[in-house]
């Protein structure tokens, strides 16, 4: 049988590079990114989905909007930052939180079924929730941006450069959903666990992004 912290789906050379690109705004403004947050949700929020949330992948991003007075709906956090453990302060800060925690295990380079299941619970409690991955969550904001509600925002780490900002927007939807079925693996199934069909993400470029 198929363990739960093995990998559905992992991202294959040829794409890269492609995942190097920030999909959003850089900033290492905190006020101006909760600013947009908030109009994204004035802006993109549909009365047919849950109310948006604010998803943070990484635990710099975490912790940054938590000092800010905002914490996210839901946080995925691994201990380290580039690779390297997270200041101590940080990690301190991050430990010192109440809300409910979920743990997981998933792979660098990789989407467990895990994880996302975990990200799906998530999204679905009106409580935040912390995903404490052991491994890494450098994929995380993909399956993130899919199954946000419209109206919600992303915030990931760019290393180096500060905090990608993805409002999620049937546009920003139809570019997370081509990138995530370029992944290697069962995609079906990791749709299956974030409670998704491949035709139910939005790709109306009408509505327009961000």
């Amino acid at each position: 049988m198929t363990d739960a912290s093995d990998p559905l789906l992992t991202l294959p050379e040829s794409l890269r590079d492609a995942f190097k690109e920030p999909l959003g705004p850089v900033t290492t403004d905190i006020s101006a990114l909760l600013e947009a947050v908030d109009e994204t949700r004035e802006r993109h929020a549909s009365p047919e989905e849950r109310s948006p949330r604010l998803i943070a992948v990484g635990d710099v991003v975490t912790y940054h909007l938590r000092e800010a007075g905002r914490a996210p709906d839901a946080a995925l956090v691994d201990g380290k930052t580039e690779r390297e453990a997270v200041r101590e302060e940080i990690e301190t800060a991050l430990a010192a939180t109440e809300e409910r925690r979920i743990a997981v295990k998933n792979p660098a380079a990789g989407l467990s079924r895990a994880l996302l299941d975990a990200l799906a619970e998530a999204l679905a409690t009106d409580e935040p929730v912390t995903i404490e991955v052991a491994g890494e969550e450098d994929l995380a904001a993909l399956p993130a941006m899919l199954a946000a509600p419209l109206g919600s925002t992303v915030v990931y780490g760019q290393p180096g450069e500060g905090m990608v900002r993805v409002a999620i927007t049937p546009e920003t939807r139809q570019r997370a959903r081509e990138l995530f079925e370029g992944l290697a693996g069962d995609t079906a199934t990791a749709y299956e666990a974030l409670g998704l069909g491949p035709d139910e993400i939005d790709g109306d470029d009408s509505a327009g992004a961000e």
